[in-house]
């Protein structure tokens, strides 16, 4: 027979498996996370915080997330690409530095951002 604890166990790993299959969307609550760029002499005008996930959060989940950005002339982030990270973290990254803004520039910029999650109790 097996025990609640390892029933619970079992469930937060399915629903965990779940989620990572067919889900690319995570409604999170804020929590401490550290930004720090690596982009060309571009200065960040407007940083948006990412919000921890809350499955990262119960799961105890934390790490860096590094994307790959192509900031445009007018200082809006163009791309992000996934370099890397774990995969429940990717998407709150990738949200929150699509509204970042950087000053003005005469050309493309690209470069590295990484952000630190680490969860808050």
């Amino acid at each position: 027979m097996q025990t609640p604890r390892l029933l619970t166990s079992l469930r937060v790993a399915a629903v965990f498996a779940a989620v990572l299959a067919t889900s690319s969307i995570f409604i999170a609550i804020p929590s401490k996370c550290l930004a720090q760029e690596a982009v060309a002499a571009r200065r960040v005008k407007t940083k948006v915080d990412p919000s921890y996930p809350d499955i990262a959060r119960r799961m105890g989940i934390s790490g860096t997330v590094r994307l790959a950005v192509v900031i445009a002339p007018n200082g809006t982030v163009k791309t992000t690409t996934a370099v890397g990270g774990h995969p429940v973290l990717l998407n709150a990254a990738i949200d929150a530095v699509k509204k970042w803004k950087f000053e003005p520039a005469s050309a493309e910029s690209t470069g590295t951002i990484e952000i630190k999650f680490a969860p808050t109790y």
